[in-house]
């Protein structure tokens, strides 16, 4: 799964969960450039690392450097689906009629 844009691939998702992830929501409501009176909003969400969370502030970051809707708010939330310590790995299954 090519998860940066690059055509690279990157680890999986259960990857990144077993080392720490988490799934960030982030709702960025932003104004639109011709017209500053009007907000719009924009859903991003990524696995990231709680609490720093590095790939949301570095979207951030680009949507200030690179995109001409200026900021108005973000909001977001973060969840770890899983941790290394609630996964096991199964060798077997039994098939019950």
């Amino acid at each position: 799964m090519d998860r940066t844009g690059t055509g690279q691939t990157g680890p999986s998702e259960t990857e990144l969960m077993l080392k720490g992830y988490g799934l960030t929501v982030a709702e960025i409501f932003y104004r639109m450039p011709d017209h500053r009176h009007v907000l719009n909003s924009y859903i991003w969400q990524d696995y990231d690392l709680a609490p720093d969370h590095p790939r949301l502030f570095g979207f951030i970051e680009f949507w200030q450097r690179e995109i001409e809707g200026p900021l108005h708010s973000v909001r977001f939330s973060h969840r770890k689906l899983i941790g290394p310590g609630e996964w096991r790995n199964v060798v077997g299954e039994f098939h019950l009629h």
